[in-house]
């Protein structure tokens, strides 16, 4: 075992430390240029920072000296709550950090995932509704230019548009659970299964299934009803806020949502042609802030630099 590393983590050798490196530095100017200070913070939390989201638990757990029990982080977006409340708690916002760091997941080895990914993003504090989403969205299409891609898109939906139709159509809350959880996963034929099994009239349940695989540009926010004009509604105000130059790389879609409990808005997902995953994702989280006492809305995004990097890779084989 002396040779072996755990699944899911891997070495990277100096010729592709080098090109990760040229690339996220690029990636940090844009973070730069935008406003958004640089911060770090410990791998390690204790558990209970984590404890604030139930659906975030981080996977690995150990013991300090005085029988405290230690994490390590699973994302960045609630350890710099934690800083706002404790080291912010009177500073004026908006405020603007960013990040290039490590976070750490519980894997399923079968599926090839990573227990350790490096991300780089970005948290916006303070800055509410439309106006935030589109400088967040902003800042993730320039660092997806200056990375160097070139095909991307970015999904933009509301993670509460699905849940609030499932409850209009009485949907069983436990099924309702089910089905989110593979829209999350993008199994859209569990979510057919469990549609068809449900106790939906015909014209809810095909009502149910074209939303979940509705995507695409401004029109399919035309003629909306119900949730979906509000959801449409708020998606539009995004829209208008952002440059024409950002504003082509956003698709529209109403099934996207998010299995991390913490997102209460507009949420997005990158993805790229060269790989077949999402290389990064982010959303609004207007309530988060206000469990580590300072209620404040904010808005972020984290990309998987691993990811990034194999996408631009096969751009730039497809190109060459």
């Amino acid at each position: 075992m002396s040779d072996r590393i755990p699944s899911g983590t891997r070495d990277v050798l100096p010729d592709e430390m080098r090109e990760l490196r040229a690339m996220t530095g690029r990636i940090r100017e844009v973070f730069e240029a935008a406003g958004y200070g640089e911060i770090y913070t410990p791998a390690l939390e204790y558990e209970r920072t984590f404890e604030t989201v139930a659906s975030l638990r981080p996977a690995y757990r150990l013991f300090d000296e005085h029988g405290h029990t230690l994490v390590l982080r699973s994302d960045m977006t609630v350890p710099i709550a934690r800083v706002v409340g404790n080291r912010y708690a009177t500073a004026p916002t908006p405020l603007r950090f960013s990040y290039l760091a490590h976070a750490y997941r519980g894997v399923l080895p079968q599926r090839g995932q990573a227990r350790e990914l490096l991300q780089a993003g970005v948290e916006l504090v303070g800055a509410p509704g439309a106006e935030g989403t589109a400088e967040a969205l902003t800042v993730l299409c320039d660092a997806l230019d200056a990375a160097g891609l070139e095909n991307y898109r970015v999904g933009l939906g509301d993670v509460l548009l699905y849940p609030t139709l499932l409850r209009s159509l009485g949907v069983d809350p436990d099924r309702a659970e089910r089905i989110l959880a593979l829209l999350a996963g993008g199994d859209f034929v569990g979510v057919e299964t469990e549609l068809a099994s449900a106790s939906l009239s015909d014209a809810d349940a095909e009502l149910l299934l074209r939303v979940s695989r509705t995507r695409g540009g401004p029109e399919v926010l035309d003629g909306l009803d119900g949730p979906l004009h509000d959801a449409g509604t708020d998606m539009r105000a995004v829209l208008e806020r952002l440059t024409p130059r950002t504003a082509q790389r956003v698709i529209f879609d109403f099934g996207l949502v998010r299995s991390i409990g913490y997102y209460t808005g507009a949420v997005f997902q990158v993805y790229d042609p060269a790989y077949g995953v999402p290389l990064g994702s982010g959303g609004r989280y207007d309530d988060l802030l206000a469990r580590f006492g300072r209620p404040l809305p904010a808005v972020g995004f984290a990309l998987n630099v691993e990811r990034l990097h194999i996408a631009l890779t096969g751009e730039e084989r497809g190109r060459g």
